[in-house]
């Protein structure tokens, strides 16, 4: 997929990679609109193309009474705002087939979550949106099976499609990233790596997913020399108190340092490509 394909989305540095970036969940207005000025600034600075990724609800949860969203209008109306404000196309996840047109009214990418990426109803009513949609690899998915769903939005009549890996379950409470499916991957589509979601520790006794946030750059820097096009990066400035995924977010503090860190890798990785 081109990049001039999402609306706003910024790409003077042809040969960089591009980022999705953002809370987990929309809060609230200044939290999100906090994050986005700091990811703003920082993507900038360092030519990467960005868009600014939060759930506008949050659907499969653990717990009942786990945080599952501010209001699905208040969300999507913040997610709004930022793009409006910033100038930066927005991304939002989809869990139900009625979902995708009322975001599409919002965002400019439509998210499919990894569970729910085998669901035709739900893949085909984001592609009839028109809007990019970007399917999560389901944890329980090779990567050659993702062909298929990323052919449902092109057999749509929609060939604005890419793909997110987020790792693979290993074990009950681990997952695990397996780099030879980027390549594969890339035959199909644009392809991401979801460093922060390939963290996670999820079905934990306590029914709150941990996560393993000090192995981000590793998972990042290997994401970039393995050739990804993008990377997905959910960050917060303060992920202890964040009201979902918290475990394995990235502090928004160290964001700057490691997106200089991967963009000097991929500078690198094109160089030695020539």
């Amino acid at each position: 997929m081109k990049l001039d394909l999402i609306p706003k989305l910024k790409h003077t540095n042809s040969n960089n990679f591009f980022l999705l970036a953002g809370p987990c969940a929309i809060e609230g207005e200044d939290m999100a609109m906090q994050i986005a000025e700091k990811v703003v600034s920082i993507t900038n600075k360092l030519e990467i193309p960005f868009i600014f990724k939060g759930s506008f609800k949050k659907a499969n949860r653990s717990r009942i009474d786990s945080f599952t969203g501010i209001g699905d209008d208040k969300a999507l109306k913040i997610l709004q705002k930022v793009s409006e404000t910033f100038d930066v196309p927005t991304v939002t996840d989809i869990h139900e087939s009625s979902d995708a047109a009322m975001a599409a009214n919002f965002v400019d990418v439509l998210q499919i979550p990894a569970f729910l990426v085998r669901q035709t109803d739900l893949v085909v009513a984001a592609a009839e949106t028109g809007k990019v949609v970007n399917l999560k690899k389901g944890q329980f998915m090779s990567p050659e099976s993702m062909q298929h769903a990323a052919k449902k939005v092109t057999d749509s009549g929609n060939e604005k499609v890419m793909i997110t890996d987020r790792g693979t379950m290993f074990g009950y409470q681990d997952m695990v990233v397996d780099f030879r499916g980027i390549p594969t991957m890339k035959q199909y589509a644009s392809t991401v790596l979801d460093v922060t979601h390939s963290l996670q520790q999820p079905n934990q006794s306590v029914g709150v997913t941990g996560g393993r946030p000090d192995m981000i750059s590793t998972i990042a820097r290997a994401g970039i020399a393995t050739g990804v096009d993008g990377l997905f990066i959910e960050t917060h400035f303060d992920p202890t108190n964040a009201k979902s995924d918290g475990a394995n977010m990235l502090d928004l503090a160290k964001l700057e340092k490691l997106l200089t860190d991967l963009v000097a890798i991929r500078k690198t990785i094109n160089h030695l490509g020539q």
